[in-house]
């Protein structure tokens, strides 16, 4: 008897990780996600927001940390548009409340880089 020889393709999926439970990893992940209430700020802390908001400019560098979906989470990058009217504020492309706001600051205001060629 003659042993025919399996092709490279059928002998790797031998070794491919079985998953007996399928989606139970991904209910794992979900389960370990801890929501979190917001926190409610005080006058002095919108007071200072407000004024670190109203200094912003647009291309200033900024870090935001800021409520979502039950967890805070944090961003730094290019501050792409600021809304005061509608109050929202965009850094790169992740667009956010003010009232979702918990700190703002600015790295680096784009007046600092007048003058650098």
């Amino acid at each position: 008897m003659t042993h025919v020889r399996m092709d490279r393709q059928h002998r790797a999926k031998q070794f491919m990780p079985f998953a007996a439970l399928k989606g139970y990893e991904e209910a794992l992940r979900a389960k370990e996600h801890v929501v979190v209430p917001k926190k409610e700020l005080t006058e002095d802390r919108k007071e200072e927001l407000d004024y670190a908001l109203n200094r912003a400019k647009p291309m200033d560098l900024v870090t935001v940390v800021y409520f979502c979906r039950g967890e805070y989470l944090k961003i730094t990058g290019a501050l792409t548009r600021i809304d005061r009217e509608a109050r929202y504020l965009k850094v790169i492309d992740t667009r956010i409340e003010f009232v979702d706001i918990s700190t703002f600051e600015i790295e680096k205001s784009v007046s600092d880089y007048k003058g650098i060629c």
